[in-house]
């Protein structure tokens, strides 16, 4: 019976981690394509189901993250232990819902993290603090600043080199680079957001002696993959708003500089470091990076600390929300 009930739970789990990867899909396609559809280099639609098929293929490129985000914790063995994930993982979703609801584009990643944390922290598990450092914390205060930096720099060689240029004719020439470079934004998203929930659905096996942690299995990587797209595709309308129109007012080569500087970023830091960073942090520094070329007051800079106080919320308040879900749940004897 106890057997059964593991196995039920597990199961359990798996669709809530897929869940999670879902809304993650939703809450954060606006990260590819806000700019592309802002500067209408791309239709709303047309942009979406770009973003749903490189989020797909991007999630089939690499397991490096999955394994950081596997590390993270050391729950319990059986029923407890997925007690500890689920717990994690209902935090991470029900701080994605809160500031989807109000436009905010937190990160997921570190709703994830702080969700996970959270729960380990209730449960007493062992939290590998050194991984949360170096492989969250760092980059996560590093990446957004890389990113404004880099996006600024890229974007002030564009306004260099096409000085002299018919603007009329740069802006559609922008677009169509627009439409590579969203395309690019969002593999890199699909690279580094679908192994988050493949780490979770891993660190689950792993409680349950059906994995030994060192790779991912197929089946979770192909779940993992599809329902971040199938989430994509649903779309994100109030967070493409604030992106594409709130913070700055976006052209083609604003978009594209932004876009490709931010891909870029994803690309490094899943490859070379492993790191699971924000989506969401890299591409609105970025964006917040193109737009103080013109003028630092072009950057809406209230909407920008609305933005900036969601990240610094982010893992804490999934972590207090995972944490008091664990409570709830161990208290009723689960």
């Amino acid at each position: 019976m106890r057997s059964d009930a593991q196995a039920a739970v597990l199961i359990l789990v798996v669709v809530i981690a897929l869940l999670f990867d879902y809304t993650n899909g939703f809450h954060d396609a606006a990260n590819a394509i806000a700019t592309s559809v802002s500067t209408r280099a791309l239709t709303p639609r047309a942009a979406l189901l770009m973003a749903a098929v490189m989020n797909l293929i991007g999630a089939l490129l690499g397991v490096e993250v999955a394994k950081t985000v596997s590390e993270v914790i050391t729950p319990p063995t059986g029923l407890h232990g997925l007690t500890v994930v689920a717990a994690g993982v209902l935090g991470a979703i029900t701080w994605n819902l809160i500031t989807w609801y109000f436009g905010l584009p937190s990160s997921s990643s570190h709703a994830l993290i702080g969700g996970v944390v959270g729960a380990g922290l209730a449960s007493a598990s062992t939290v590998s603090w050194s991984t949360v450092i170096e492989k969250v914390a760092i980059p996560m205060v590093v990446s957004p600043v890389v990113g404004f930096c880099l996006a600024y720099l890229v974007m002030v060689a564009i306004l260099w080199i096409f000085r002299r240029a018919n603007p009329g004719r740069i802006a559609r020439r922008f677009r169509i680079a627009q439409s590579l470079s969203a395309a690019s934004m969002a593999l890199g998203h699909g690279l580094q957001d679908a192994q988050k929930t493949m780490g979770i659905i891993v660190l689950a096996l792993v409680t349950t002696g059906h994995s030994d942690g060192q790779s991912v299995p197929l089946w979770v990587i192909v779940a993992c993959a599809g329902a971040l797209s199938l989430g994509t595709y649903a779309g994100g309308w109030r967070i493409m708003r604030t992106l594409g129109r709130k913070v700055i007012e976006l052209d083609p080569p604003k978009g594209f500089a932004a876009e490709s500087t931010a891909s870029m970023i994803l690309y490094a830091t899943a490859y070379i470091w492993h790191a699971p960073i924000s989506t969401t942090h890299t591409i609105t520094s970025c964006i917040m990076g193109v737009g103080a070329t013109k003028r630092l007051s072009a950057v809406r800079w209230g909407v920008a600390g609305n933005i900036i106080t969601a990240w610094v919320l982010t893992m804490p308040m999934a972590a207090s929300v995972a944490a008091a879900v664990y409570f709830v749940v161990h208290f009723f004897g689960a």
